[in-house]
């Protein structure tokens, strides 16, 4: 069977590979249940900490923007330090958010600690990065579908044991619950994962990873608060213009990395290296992946957590069902059916390549929504429609996605795209929810009556999801080890795992 995944020698210490999954498992559940878990409950957190709704949207914000701004820098960073180390101190940083959420006396200590957690989210990152580290790449397929699918939670089943919770015990409870997988996660990296040499030399870029860090959050944030800011106020356009200032700042600091590179001093590691190569940032394995996943996502996410959601609970344009009939019939369903697409995505990925499974991903995930929006006045109909998208978009286009930027990179540069693919999935969230949210806004503001409200946004995150679609073609086909010849490296030679 040809080989998908770029191979070169390495020696990491020996472990298990059936005790790695569940151990990197378990370090990326203990972050992802304070994503899912904790929606339902946002309005216990500003009751019992006797705070302001906007306050704790802020702490949903800035938990996200840290979680895009650590996949980057700390994900590029284990490319130099070991993917073990890092992971160990995302997990550690984990807990002491976990901690600090739980016990938070205000929200000031509470929005330290979602920071934290929101850092950590590299985990997820680091995981990926390990598995192909380590295994041969059919082994790599399926750990990395099932990393995919424990990262999207428990099947839904999460978001209505946070309000459940939440109504009977508090909040503090899902932090106390994620602090225990966080510790038992810990304990089983430390013990389970091989510990992979790195694979750059050279030392971490800070001016550029401090470059990075700003542009995306300043467009984050700016994304996140321009419908409450008001998109041509003063707040909005410092977020939006500071931010792509930061990026282009950071464009040019990166080229003059690779120029010290070209001159052989990074090699000898007298030099900091890119965070991420400007050739391969404009060559057609990167741009149109990460161009792909970040329209993937302002279409999907974007309908599937604010329009979807508010259509069917509007009593007068939807079906005016309650928030838990809303979730359990259009919510639940999607997401238990993506984690079956994600390993069957991962089974498929190193088989048939992984561009071909992210171009069946998206082409599915378009026709899926086109369907829910032709049939959105039958609810069994956008149910249907809803959960297939939950095959294609929450299984199979998310972990295809994710494969291909892990075997896309050059020897070196794995953390850097990786984690840059990381951030889009979170740019693209941001965006979809701000286009949707504005596009609903200005439709009830013109004066829009019942569906028509609603009808705006659902099409653009359809002409996203197209857009999506082209991007997707326009991704390289990369042969067998294509990364590493285009550096003139030998092919690495996995450590062959059976999972």
């Amino acid at each position: 069977m040809p080989m998908t995944c770029r191979e070169r020698p390495r020696t990491a210490r020996p472990a298990n590979p059936r005790f790695m999954l569940p151990a990197l498992m378990l370090a990326v559940l203990g972050y992802q249940i304070n994503a899912t878990m904790l929606s339902p409950a946002l309005p216990d957190v500003v009751r019992r900490l006797h705070t302001t709704s906007g306050l704790v949207g802020l702490s949903q914000t800035l938990f996200f923007l840290f979680a895009a701004v650590g996949q980057v820098t700390l994900a590029r960073l284990s490319d130099y330090r070991g993917r073990k180390p890092m992971m160990l101190a995302c997990l550690a940083m984990l807990i002491v958010g976990s901690l600090a959420c739980a016990l938070a006396p205000n929200i000031a200590v509470f929005i330290a600690g979602r920071v934290l957690q929101g850092v950590s989210a590299a985990t997820f990152s680091l995981a990926f990065l390990t598995l192909n580290d380590v295994l041969d790449p059919a082994s790599f397929g399926r750990a990395a579908g099932i990393i995919s699918a424990v990262n999207g939670g428990f099947a839904g089943v999460d978001a209505i044991a946070g309000g459940w919770l939440a109504d009977t015990v508090g909040f503090r409870a899902i932090f106390l619950g994620s602090l225990l997988l966080s510790v038992l996660g810990t304990a089983a990296v430390f013990r389970g994962v091989p510990a992979v040499p790195p694979t750059s030399r050279g030392r971490m870029d800070w001016l550029g990873a401090g470059l990075l860090g700003l542009g995306l959050t300043g467009l984050l944030v700016g994304l996140a608060q321009g419908a409450s800011w008001g998109w041509t106020s003063l707040p909005s356009a410092v977020s939006l213009v500071g931010g792509l200032l930061a990026l282009i700042a950071f464009v040019l600091v990166q080229r003059a990395r690779g120029d010290q590179r070209r001159a052989t001093a990074a090699a000898a590691g007298t030099a900091a290296t890119a965070v991420i190569d400007i050739r391969l940032l404009a060559s057609r394995r990167a741009w149109p992946l990460l161009l792909t996943v970040t329209l993937t996502l302002a279409g999907a996410f974007g309908a599937l957590a604010l329009t979807i959601p508010l259509f069917t609970q509007d009593p007068h344009a939807g079906y005016g069902l309650s928030a838990t009939h809303a979730a359990l019939m259009y919510a639940t369903p999607a997401s238990a059916i993506g984690v079956v697409g994600a390993p069957l995505a991962g089974y498929l990925g190193p088989r048939f390549g992984w561009r071909r499974i992210a171009l069946i991903g998206a082409a599915g995930s378009l026709l899926a929504f086109a369907a829910a929006v032709t049939f959105l006045h039958s609810g069994w109909a956008l149910f249907a429609a809803l959960a297939v998208l939950g095959l294609t978009y929450n299984g199979i286009s998310i972990t295809a996605l994710n494969g291909l930027a892990v075997v896309s990179a050059p020897k070196g540069q794995e953390g850097a795209l990786t984690g840059l693919t990381g951030a889009c999935f979170g740019i693209g969230a941001s965006l979809g929810t701000a286009l949707a949210s504005g596009l609903i806004t200005a439709a009830g503001a013109g004066g829009a009556k019942g569906a028509d409200a609603y009808t705006g946004a659902l099409y653009a995150s359809l002409a996203l999801l197209v857009l999506a679609m082209g991007a997707a073609l326009l991704i390289k086909r990369l042969p067998a080890t294509a990364a590493d010849h285009e550096d003139g490296e030998r092919p690495r030679q996995a450590v062959p795992a059976h999972l």
